[in-house]
């Protein structure tokens, strides 16, 4: 099985995880696979996944109106939402349902093999029929 995994930053991973942020933005989006899971890394200085959803819709606009549509559930500042967005005329919006916080963080290079963490994300399979990838720990 092939699953998504995204890097976000640790403040918007605790956005996602007290549900202020109930929708990841990005530029590009994943392509390749029908109903992935999809993982949460967690980067520096945590480090870890931490979590994973289902998506839910995923819809292309112009940032302007994903914005207008999502600003207000996107756990972000307009500022560093059309910072990060800056330049772009088209970008995602995903939806994120069935949120799984796992109760320990699982280290990437246990259940990945030769991790490195991906920029924006990547399409992963677990390692060594680890649990992780046939159930939700």
């Amino acid at each position: 099985m092939t699953d998504v995994l995204l890097s976000i930053r640790p403040k918007y991973v605790d956005a996602i995880l007290i549900g202020s942020k109930q929708y990841e933005f990005r530029k590009q989006i994943f392509r390749e696979i029908q109903q992935p899971r999809i993982f949460i890394y967690s980067t520096s200085p945590v480090k870890k996944i931490v979590a994973c959803f289902f998506p839910g819709e995923i819809i292309e606009d112009h940032p302007d109106n994903l914005w207008k549509q999502f600003g207000e559930v996107s756990g972000l500042d307009e500022a560093d939402f059309f910072n990060y967005y800056e330049g772009k005329q088209c970008g995602y919006a995903i939806r994120i349902d069935e949120l799984e916080q796992f109760h320990q963080p699982l280290d990437p290079k246990a259940v990945i093999d030769h991790f490195v963490p991906p920029q924006s994300f990547c399409y992963v399979k677990f390692a060594n029929n680890s649990p992780i990838g046939t159930q939700i720990p």
